[in-house]
């Protein structure tokens, strides 16, 4: 890059970055920065990571940025980047290490100096995001909304929303493995259904059959496109009337069931629908011949909730037959770790499972103490996580499709909103320190009143959007499954 590229990036960057510069919005942040960009190792295509200082009263600011002989120099409270000037300077950087130091003046001539780095990885994330925008509230919820956001840039789309279903709620667009020309998810209530995506066809279906307890609620699509694994819950809220824990959700009778999506047949295996078992959260293994799931044994609820623990299991599953196997494997026990597990997810590459632990439940996002925990499914060790978890929910999480990145929400920082947080594996299953997704505004995720749900990573759009899918809610007729 050029001195004279560089001159005139400086005076671009000067001017966004003063835009708003004089602006004093409140802020309770421990760093520096916000977002958080200190020390995090990022992919090389992901957006420009813009961040405002979180100090009261600067009078002035000067940033810089330096990787290799490239040096940029940002003027004001926010460091706000052009897209392309941000592409050209880690474009080289793959990795490599992003220096960056900055000198504050504040009111009374109080000066700071900061300095942090960016480590650029050459493991590509995958391109794609999506995630369903909701107010954190648990009493009511109006205007849904799923969308997909490219995480190269800041373009953004909806994929369905209240709009155009009738202000239904929607949940759960999963992806299978990354993949965006697979994947599946629900709107509720009445013309709903589950919307399956597979290979340029967009199905609406009805996945309940005479000896299922209910709908399907949670659940994964196998990697053959077949298939689909799901749980079948009656499902009950309950609210605490002390301490931090704002609401329980449990389940009073929960089983599997297993979609064929070719013969429109839904199966419930008897190994997997016992009534003495609670059965949830099922989910595929990398190459589709396991099925891995939670399981607690049946208490009187909710009087019993606090003893409520699920184990994680896995199961055989065959694909030419499209049935589970009979003999059930524990893999983690509730007992033994005295603690309750959900939401397991594994890596595409088949050497993790990931899932979220909590002191009991079954669907913990306002349990401050539910963290992420990885198991290697090779030799059966627990990985240390605590780079990745906070203080407040970590949960929700999606693998990439390389299975070297992983997005999960979390609550940090205030405990009422889900942000997305990204967070980078290598082969022996070290972490890295977790960066929320970069917005164009660095003051988006104060301003934002809804909480990003369920972030699910995609190898590409998916090929539709919230008109189809409104057409379709008012128009075709949910194919039953017998």
């Amino acid at each position: 890059m050029s001195n004279n590229i560089i001159a005139a990036a400086v005076a671009l960057i000067t001017c966004l970055s003063c835009a708003r510069g004089s602006v004093e919005v409140p802020v309770n942040r421990d760093t520096p920065i916000y977002p958080d960009y200190m020390g995090v190792t990022i992919p090389y295509n992901i957006a420009p990571l813009n961040f405002h200082y979180t100090s009261t009263g600067i009078r002035k600011a000067v940033t810089t940025a330096t990787c290799n002989d490239v040096v940029l120099q940002f003027k004001g409270r926010e460091v706000v980047w052009d897209l392309q000037l941000w592409k050209d300077f880690i474009e080289t950087a793959q990795g490599d290490t992003l220096f960056f130091s900055a000198d504050l003046i504040c009111k009374g001539g109080r000066k700071e100096h900061l300095e942090w780095q960016v480590y650029v990885s050459a493991d590509k994330l995958d391109p794609y995001i999506s995630y369903r925008l909701i107010e954190p509230g648990y009493e009511v919820w109006h205007e849904v909304e799923i969308r997909e956001r490219c995480i190269e840039n800041f373009q953004e789309r909806i994929l369905s929303d209240w709009r155009n279903t009738g202000n239904s709620c929607m949940n759960c667009h999963v992806h299978s493995q990354a993949r965006s020309d697979l994947s599946i998810f629900y709107v509720r209530g009445k013309n709903g259904g589950a919307f399956l995506n597979r290979n340029g066809e967009l199905r609406k279906l009805s996945l309940k059959a005479k000896d299922m307890i209910s709908g399907t609620v949670y659940g994964e699509i196998h990697p053959s496109g077949r298939y689909g694994v799901f749980s079948t819950n009656i499902i009950i809220p309950g609210f605490h009337t002390q301490g931090s824990r704002r609401l329980e959700v449990y389940d009073t009778k929960s089983d599997l069931a297993i979609a064929d999506f070719d013969n429109n047949e839904m199966t419930v295996p008897q190994a997997l629908s016992r009534k003495d078992v609670f059965e949830t959260f099922p989910a595929f293994s990398a190459d589709g011949k396991s099925i891995y799931y939670c399981a607690a044994d049946t208490l009187p609820l909710p009087g019993d909730i606090e003893k409520l623990r699920y184990s994680l299991m896995r199961v055989s599953f065959d694909e030419r037959t499209g049935r589970a196997g009979q003999d059930v494997e524990v893999i983690w026990d509730a007992e033994e770790h005295k603690a309750s597990v959900c939401h397991p997810k594994c890596s595409p590459d088949g050497k993790w499972i990931m899932y979220t632990v909590a002191e009991y439940g079954t669907f913990p996002i306002w349990h401050t103490e539910c963290q992420l925990e990885m198991m290697n499914l090779h030799t059966g060790e627990i990985v240390n996580m605590d780079t990745a978890n906070s203080d407040r929910s970590d949960t929700y999480h999606s693998w990439s499709s390389t299975g070297r990145w992983f997005v999960f929400a979390s609550k940090r920082g205030d405990g009422k909103y889900g942000r997305p947080y990204f967070c980078h594996v290598d082969e022996c299953g070290q972490l890295t320190k977790p960066f929320v997704l970069p917005q164009e505004d660095p003051w988006h995720y104060e301003n934002s009143l809804r909480s990003f749900n369920i972030p699910d990573l995609s190898d590409g759009p998916v090929d539709f959007d919230a008109e189809t899918i409104g057409r379709m809610v008012k128009e075709v007729e949910a194919e039953e499954f017998k």
